[in-house]
């Protein structure tokens, strides 16, 4: 399912009548334009697998083994579901995202499932460190306007922990105020999905934003972007291209098995 010309006119048909705003802090952001997430996979060759004309999307990876839910219609607070099948040589994961879980963000996680694993993993904590967040008892840390936060952690019958995010309302004392929206890994995540979704949630990067888009609490500060709506469509069209050469270059480094030389014919050849 690549992205075709008309789906790509579409994104940019709907941001090119949209003053962007530079929005943040990002966990603030809101949900922005999902085709963030889906395009990204459509890129790469992931495939619908569920009924277009149900409101519920479900898109799977080539080898079958990954798949994305988006589900607005969810009985939960979750409206995207990343899910891995076992192998006989990885375990099953799953990873779950709140309605306001900004798009870019989600798709920092889709980006770097589809990408080769990097060298060397980055350490989240230092990542959130360094981007301003405030490290609490060990495995906790939030967000310098408290209204994000992150804890690894251990749950009764598990030997590895988990990570949860939550971005609440400000609460009083002790005391948390409604859940904004909410993020799970589960124990058996790859942990450069986790980094990845944490390093872009702590980016200090706006994220752009129309005048009238939904943001997820009053408090964002938005300006007007120097973007121009023209370079806000190239960008997501150049990480299209970006993750189109990627996939590429990794099929291509894929073992083939050689087919063996035929055997040498033993055969008589017929006289004249």
């Amino acid at each position: 399912m690549p992205v075709s010309e008309r789906q790509l006119a579409a994104f940019a048909d709907t941001h090119a009548w949209t003053v962007p705003y530079d929005t943040s802090p990002r966990h603030l952001a809101g949900p922005g334009d999902g085709r963030h997430v889906t395009h990204g996979l459509a890129a790469v060759g992931w495939r619908r697998t569920s009924d277009p004309l149900s409101p519920e999307i479900v898109i799977t990876s080539p080898d079958q083994r990954f798949s994305l839910q988006f589900d607005p219609q969810s009985d939960t607070s979750a409206w995207w579901r990343l899910r891995a099948e076992h192998t006989d040589t990885e375990p099953h994961w799953y990873a779950e995202f709140g309605e306001l879980v900004p798009a870019e963000v989600l798709s920092a996680v889709t980006d770097a499932l589809v990408a080769p694993p990097p060298g060397e993993q980055p350490d989240p904590w230092h990542v959130l460190s360094c981007a301003g967040w405030l490290l609490d008892t060990p495995g906790q840390a939030h967000s310098p306007d408290a209204m994000c936060h992150i804890e690894l952690r251990h749950l009764d019958g598990h030997d590895a922990p988990s990570w949860h995010i939550e971005t609440r309302e400000r609460g009083y004392g002790d005391y948390p105020g409604p859940r904004i929206w909410h993020a799970y890994f589960n124990s058996r995540t790859p942990a450069r999905l986790v980094t990845a979704f944490i390093a872009a949630l702590a980016d200090t990067s706006p994220l752009q934003r129309g005048m009238f888009n939904r943001t997820a609490h009053y408090s964002v500060v938005q300006e007007q972007s120097p973007l121009t709506p023209r370079q806000v469509v190239a960008a997501h069209t150049a990480r299209l291209d970006a993750l189109r050469t990627q996939a590429r270059a990794a099929r291509r480094q894929r073992p083939t098995t050689a087919k063996a030389p035929a055997p040498p014919s033993t055969a008589t050849p017929l006289r004249r």
